[in-house]
Parts: C-alpha cells; structure tokens; sequence
C-alpha cells in the first residue's frame, strides 16, 4: 500500500502533467482541503462507525506525514447532534462530514446534498439462510493457548521506544477456518467495525467475482463506461481487467501529494467516478502499472450500473457476500452520488476480515457452492506485469523485489494480501490453511510491514511446533 503524504511529496510525473491537468488543477487550497476533508470525514468514521475517542482519533490522523506539518494549525469540531464533523486549519479551508445512520460517513461538498441511501440495513443483514461459511470462534476473545503464539501477539502490539508508533487495534490468527489467536486495543473488540482503506479494493474484486460468476460482467469485456464508448476514444479499448489490475493507461496516477487526482477525488468531489472517468489516455491500456484508487472508483459504478442502483448494490453486497460469509459487522460507505466509495471506506469487525479472507483460502466456494468465478483467486494473486500487485490484492506470487523480500521476512510464497493504508492487512496463506488480520494505525511509511511479517512468521512457527 502506498502511504498518503497529502500535503508534501511529489507531484505526478512531469511527462504526465499536460494529460493529468484534465483531471488535477494544482492549487495549494486545494490540497489543503484533501487534508481537511481526510481529517474530518476519518474522525467521523473511526467517532460514530467504530465508537473511538474523537480526540485519540484526531491526534492520530494529524501523525501522518504531510498532514504533520499542519498539525499546529488544525482544528475540529464534532456537532453529536447533527453528527457533522468538521476539520480545518486555522478556521480556512474547512472541510465537512456527516455520518448517516448504517451507512457511515459522507462528505459534506458544496451546497449539493449528498445522495443517502434509504435501505434498511437491519433486514438485509439478516438472512433467509445460514451462513456458508461456519462460525470460526464463540463469544468470548480467543485467547491463544501456546506460549509462542501469544509471544506473536505481544510483539505485534508492543510499541518502539520512538516513533513511528504502530497503534495495533486488533489482531486475528486464524488456522483451519478457526481462530487460534486474537487481541485487540483499549476501545476495540470483537464486533467493532474497523476501517479497512484501501482493502476495501479487495472487497471490490470480490463483487466482481462474484458477479461475473453470475453472469453480469466480465475481466475481458470492454468496460462499460458510456463516457468512453465513441468510435474516436482510445478509452474504448479499456477492460474491466484494466480495472482490476490499474493498468488503464490513464492519467490517474496516485502520488499523494493532495494535488493528485486520487487524492481530489475522495475529498473534493461528490461523483468520484464521475471525475475519474474524465480522465485521458497517456498509455495504451495493459501497457503500464500505476497504483490508482480512481480505476476501483471506476469499478464501483460498473456494479451500480449492472445491479440497478445504489440501493441494489447495498442488497447485492449483503445477499451474495456478506452472509454467506458471516459477516456481521461491517459498514459501507458511499459518495456523495450513491456510488459505493470502492477504494477506501468499508469499515468490518477484524473477524469479519478474516472471514472475507477465508472465502479466499476455500478458492471462492463455501459449503460446495461457488461464490467467485472458477480461477478467480489464482486471477487475483497472479502479478501484474512485473509488479507485486495482482487484482485488487497484493502477491508474493511475483518475482518483484518487494515480494521476495517479504518471502525473506518470513511471508510465504504463496502468500497474497488485502492491503490498506496505516497498516491494514488481511494475508491468506494457502499453504499453512491460514489467515492473519492486523489493523491498527501505523505510520511508519510500509505501514510496518516488517511488524506485520513477523506476526505472520511467528503465528505460522507456533502451529508448526
């Protein structure tokens, strides 16, 4: 995962500037905002969703690098009775979110109001039949047995004597579909939902497994986007795999600056995928690998399109994923338009990110019914050119130094990962029947991965003894 310095870092490649100036206007108050409207709509969904401390969540996001430097000069203020939180910098530049009951937060943009969802979250959640997946551990925290194991826990939550901190929130070892292991911070439990950023991606490619399994879409058609189907745009040539892979040749390229059009997308823009399918061709589709949130922004509207609307796309996600899963506890976010907000914002308890693992580990059948399309797991872990990244995942099945090295660490090679800012990871081992679950908010650069791979490589030495 790349980590957001929203203020300070470098701007997209010089030889993309004229292509990206379509999409990014480079101006200062602008990126000022990318950092008001990340600190506000965070604080709104780590206060209302996951039930945290406003201030502790507020003096952890302004940690981050970039956001740092204006860290004297930031403010909040959180309304519980509008359940409206805004945050801004010396009064200028304020940005504003709004938590809607089941549905987590939206940014306030403009005086558009944001489209809200009218499902009822309580009856989808309960459903016609049990789930597929059996339950992986009882009430109580699974406290771990071997002495070793519960070494791995206390090194995964101990924290440096300087910074950066690691801020572990929970931690889930599971070993044949049964947890052998967790622990979770002060504040966070078993059923608190916790923000997965950018494994949210993850969840995305599952949708798309899942639908194309059903019929609805496909890896290889030309992604449905009406903005790029005339004759005369190159954009034509476009897969749904292009998508998956963030290899659209765009001018979408992630540089976390806050001048990016990743950045301005999340932030500054009430129609995300209607801002990112602006974008211009700079190269060939399939051609160039380039993190971009905006492609699986991309992607959420092929799902709201191809199932019928926001609404249906909430029902699709509970009745084909979620319980069959098991899922309990987890909250979707949208935009400002009704489209899921597919990059960054679903929020699940760290045994519900386990279980969503586990539909990978079982290659994407439970209880003999298949779920995603047959060779969709092997799709998904498979690199990307000669990345480290597969489908919406990150692999160790690759040749990338990035992934050898953490072979070197300790994470098997067969080893592939949902993966999200400040150090959210949800690995499936294949080889050792295993899952393990970090979530936390660290902000060391790698989101400590060096942490994340001995808590892998101790949980799997503990169940070898």
């Amino acid at each position: 995962m790349v980590s957001r310095k929203w203020i300070a870092g470098a701007l997209a490649p010089v030889a993309l500037a004229a292509a990206a100036a379509a999409t990014t206007i480079v101006r200062p108050d602008r990126a000022v905002r990318v950092a008001t409207g990340y600190v506000a709509h965070n604080v709104c969904s780590k206060t209302f969703v996951s039930g945290f401390d406003p201030q502790i969540v507020f003096a952890e996001t302004i940690e981050r690098d970039g956001i740092r430097r204006l860290r004297p000069l930031l403010r909040y203020h959180l309304d519980r009775t509008a359940k409206i939180v805004e945050a801004s910098v010396a009064g200028l530049f304020a940005s504003r979110a709004a938590f809607h009951e089941g549905f987590g937060c939206v940014m306030l943009l403009g005086p558009e109001q944001p489209y809200l969802l009218r499902s009822d979250i309580e009856a989808l959640k309960k459903a016609r039949t049990p789930p597929l997946l059996p339950e992986i551990a009882g009430p109580a925290v699974v406290e771990p047995s071997d002495p070793a194991l519960k070494a791995a826990l206390d090194h995964a939550f101990e924290e440096p004597e300087a910074p950066p901190l690691r801020r572990t929130k929970a931690v889930v070892v599971v070993r044949d579909d049964r947890v052998i292991a967790e622990r979770y911070a002060d504040g966070a439990g078993i059923d608190t939902p916790l923000l997965g950023f950018s494994m949210t991606k993850s969840v995305i490619n599952a949708l798309i497994g899942t639908m194309t399994e059903q019929g609805l879409v496909s890896p290889s058609i030309p992604a449905p986007i009406p903005e790029w189907r005339a004759a005369s745009d190159p954009r034509r040539e476009i897969e749904v795999e292009h998508l998956l892979r963030m290899t659209t040749g765009l001018a979408l390229d992630e540089t976390n600056s806050g001048f990016d059009p990743a950045s301005q997308m999340l932030y500054l823009h009430n129609d995300m995928a209607g801002f990112a399918v602006q974008a211009p061709l700079v190269v060939p589709p399939g051609t160039r690998w380039v993190y971009s949130s905006p492609t699986t922004q991309v992607l959420a509207r092929i799902i709201r399109d191809a199932v019928g609307g926001p609404e249906q796309t909430l029902a699709f996600a509970w009745r084909e994923l979620f319980n069959p899963l098991g899922m309990r506890d987890v909250t979707l976010e949208f935009d400002g338009a009704g489209t899921l907000q597919a990059s960054t914002y679903m929020l699940a308890s760290a045994r519900d990110w386990a279980r969503f693992g586990l539909l990978y580990l079982h290659d994407g059948v439970l209880a003999g019914k298949r779920i995603l399309h047959e060779d969709w797991v092997d799709f998904s872990a498979a690199a990307t050119l000669d990345t480290d990244y597969g489908a919406g995942f990150w692999t160790n099945r690759s040749e990338h130094r990035f992934a050898k090295a953490r072979v070197r660490l300790g994470v098997p090679r067969d080893a592939f990962f949902a993966s999200g800012d400040l150090g959210q990871r949800v690995a499936i081992i294949p080889s050792q029947q295993m899952i393990v679950v970090r979530l936390g908010d660290a902000t060391d650069p790698t989101g400590d991965m060096r942490g994340f791979a001995r808590l892998v490589k101790e949980a799997i030495a503990a169940t070898q003894q």
